[in-house]
């Protein structure tokens, strides 16, 4: 039994692989922002030098401006504070960290403390997918766990809000279990 070409193609056809979704602004701003602060840890370069330095990258006409600034600037001018909302929930100094898990995680209590807007759960997911592109094999795991914490501290309402609601439902589906 012979197949028609058209036959043949659709079966022999191997699936596609699903294509990644393009980096929003806001993203490519928060990939910006942690180099600048990467830079900003390891060198110590003033803010200006830094912002500069970021700003002749290729691709930075992609980056949500105005969320970069509120980012880089914000980081550094607020580190000591950032720094001590991380330290109830970190085993180790903050200086002791890696300057990419530091970097992510100043920028996801800077996005918790500032970004109302943005719901918790999404700033700790944009911070853990920063930790897995540019951090170590487990950062992200960490800078998860961390910034789940520092929710609680920073996000009390929204935190618990959140939680009465997984209640409800897990409630909910147990009921309707029995």
């Amino acid at each position: 039994m012979s197949t028609s070409p058209k036959t043949a193609a659709k079966t022999d056809a191997k699936p596609t692989a699903k294509r990644p979704q393009p980096k929003s602004a806001r993203r490519r701003s928060r990939e910006a922002a942690l180099q600048g602060l990467y830079q900003w840890l390891v060198t110590g370069d003033d803010v200006a030098t830094v912002d500069a330095h970021m700003r002749e990258l290729d691709d930075f006409d992609k980056v949500d401006r105005a969320h970069f600034d509120a980012l880089l600037n914000g980081c550094i001018l607020e580190a000591a504070d950032l720094d001590a909302v991380l330290a109830r929930h970190v085993d180790r100094k903050t200086t002791e960290l890696s300057p990419i898990e530091h970097g992510v995680l100043m920028i996801g209590a800077y996005e918790l403390k500032h970004c109302i807007d943005i719901p918790y759960r999404v700033v700790i997911n944009e911070a853990v997918e920063l930790a897995k592109s540019f951090g170590g094999t487990d950062g992200h795991k960490y800078v998860n766990g961390v910034l789940d914490r520092s929710a609680g501290d920073l996000r009390p309402v929204e935190v618990a809000a959140r939680n009465a609601k997984r209640n409800a439902d897990q409630a909910s589906a147990s009921d309707t279990a029995k």
